[in-house]
């Protein structure tokens, strides 16, 4: 499970184009601790936890499960009027997007 956590706090990292020293510094902690955490050998305390989440605007399952309730709600309300032909497109689309990230691996 740390292992887990910690590539997703990488990936927060990477995503936000921000250094170990720079993200460190916004949760409160070094560099060198964030990098065992990000290889999953420590976790952040629930206060470091906290902030990560508030500077983010992720949430905290999104952090520890991997969970984004969040973009769930967010989808539904975004699709909520939506036409049967703009959501058949949009699924085209999804799987158009699928298929072509599956090829790049």
């Amino acid at each position: 499970m740390k292992e887990e956590i910690g590539k997703r706090i990488k990936a927060i990292r990477e995503n936000l184009n921000m250094t170990k020293e720079e993200f460190a510094r916004v949760i409160g902690i070094s560099g060198q601790y964030l990098g065992i955490v990000e290889r999953g050998q420590s976790c952040l305390s629930i206060e470091k936890i906290k902030v990560l989440c508030d500077f983010t605007n992720l949430s905290s399952d999104f952090i520890l499960f991997g969970k984004d309730e969040n973009l769930i709600n967010k989808t539904k309300k975004n699709l909520a009027g939506l036409t049967d032909a703009q959501l058949e497109a949009g699924c085209r689309a999804l799987n158009d997007l699928a298929i072509f990230i599956r090829a790049k691996k």
